[in-house]
């Protein structure tokens, strides 16, 4: 079966029944061999429906007399589908979105209920028809699209005048992480934030500067029709800005020529500045990014600790030195928390702290909808025995790096103000006091931030602490 719509149903059932979306993708994905249209329109379908969950079930709420939730599950799923094209695929005709949505309802157990799925799609159609005066369904090859519909057209989705759950459905987000926006950002940035972390993510390179150089990869790329672009600021940075296919088959993969890190992670290591011959530990390593960039920036010179207690994942991170032909990472399995035999030896310790990804839901249409409040307060608990125990690995003038890629205060600035608060050895180290690659990204707080919808990265926090000489 190649049919990518069928496919992307299946997958989307997996991810109502819990299972991660990417994770929902690969298992269809290695049951079939697609063409690279359909692989797009299938990973598009699935994303977007995820990622636009509420919307399309404020839809389904306001056209259907059953609320979404009380429609059967896998019907749901299917209108998902049909309102996603409709609302979101520019080139995806009305037509082709409706018919082939019915199509679904009458393949999946729903022949009887195919009346329904194509009047409440063309309801939906008629509605937007209606502001250009058509006085019915738009024409055949017109769409409508984005979250602001143009003037021609009436948004049938109805929204409420509460800027919170106006933000909140209109572009797909629970109230709560619009307010975390709202209360650093206010309405108008808000608003920009929501729109970026609805786009399609980007593939960013960093270029391994040991076997390599950023033009040798620029031209290799550039030979086999894939276009880049270096990032201001990051070195060993390029972004493809064309479709590159399957990653490993991008030239200089398998000599370890590059590695795929997104820009504000490559500013992370950065921050931290190991040398070479330095003792750095990486004490939530996996799967690798961080821990081989930092050999990188050390000439593979000196030891690394990495370490995680995922064993999974850490397997990731042995076949990542490898391919980049790093000798100076050792692999440590375990609960940073609890290792005691690390104790002030390390120069440099980098703590890119387990959290709630706020930053990066882009890439992970499902984060949205997975972590709460509840998440959040867990976490920050965790983030705090973190970087009060491994802050001990430090030696006495030696540097910690907190990161996070959420955009959270409870698991960011908070957790940065009581440790200082409880740690009188440890102070902030400005951007005054070292350059840097991120001191483009700082605030008067001290600590550096990025904003996706400024940057066009990754959100990101980060902050480096220095410890003084006086600790015990």
């Amino acid at each position: 079966m190649t049919n990518p719509r069928q496919l992307a149903f299946i997958a989307l059932r997996d991810v109502h029944k819990g299972a991660y979306a990417d994770v929902a993708l690969d298992r269809v994905l290695q049951k079939v061999s697609l063409a690279d249209n359909d692989r797009r329109l299938l990973t598009e379908l699935l994303y977007g429906s995820v990622r636009r969950q509420r919307t399309l079930d404020t839809l389904i709420d306001q056209l259907a007399k059953k609320k979404s939730h009380q429609q059967p599950q896998d019907l749901r799923t299917i209108l998902h589908l049909g309102f996603y094209q409709l609302r979101y695929q520019e080139r995806i005709p009305a037509s082709a979105a409706v018919n082939t949505t019915v199509q679904l309802a009458k393949e999946n157990g729903f022949s009887g209920l195919t009346g329904f799925v194509n009047g409440l799609l063309r309801q939906y159609l008629r509605k937007a028809g209606e502001a250009g005066g058509a006085g019915g369904a738009r024409e055949e090859n017109t769409p409508l699209s984005s979250s602001s519909p143009s003037s021609l057209h009436i948004d049938p989705l109805q929204l409420p005048e509460n800027p919170v759950e106006r933000l909140g459905i209109l572009h797909s987000f629970p109230d709560w992480i619009i307010q975390v926006w709202l209360e650093q950002l206010g309405l108008a940035e808000t608003e920009q934030l929501c729109e970026w972390m609805n786009q399609s993510p980007t593939i960013d390179l960093r270029i391994n500067p040991l076997r390599t150089s950023i033009e040798e990869v620029e031209a290799a790329l550039q030979s086999v029709g894939i276009l880049v672009r270096r990032i201001s600021d990051l070195p060993q940075a390029l972004r493809l800005i064309s479709s590159a296919g399957s990653i490993q088959k991008i030239p200089g993969f398998k000599e370890g020529w590059w590695t795929v890190q997104d820009g504000s992670a490559q500013l992370v290591s950065h921050l931290l500045d190991p040398q070479p011959g330095e003792v750095v530990i990486d004490v939530c390593a996996a799967p690798g990014g961080k821990t081989t960039h930092i050999a990188e920036l050390m000439a593979d010179k000196g030891k690394i600790w990495a370490c995680d207690r995922t064993p999974s994942r850490l397997r990731k991170l042995q076949e990542n030195s490898q391919r980049l032909n790093l000798q100076s990472i050792q692999i440590y399995t375990g609960d940073s928390r609890h290792f005691n035999q690390f104790q002030n030896t390390a120069d440099r310790v980098l703590l890119d702290a387990p959290c709630s990804g706020l930053g990066t839901m882009h890439r992970h249409a499902d984060a949205r909808w997975r972590q709460t409040p509840e998440s959040v307060r867990e976490l920050s608990v965790l983030q705090k025995e973190l970087l009060t125990h491994t802050s001990t690995f430090v030696k006495p003038s030696g540097v910690l790096v907190y990161a996070t890629c959420t955009l959270h205060p409870a698991e960011n600035e908070e957790i940065i103000s009581t440790f200082l608060a409880e740690s009188p050895n440890w102070q902030i180290e400005s951007p005054s006091d070292f350059e840097s690659p991120v001191s483009a990204y700082s605030t008067p707080q001290g600590w550096f931030k990025v904003w996706p919808h400024r940057q066009d990265m990754d959100g990101f926090f980060m902050v480096r602490l220095r410890k003084t000489n006086n600790s015990e």
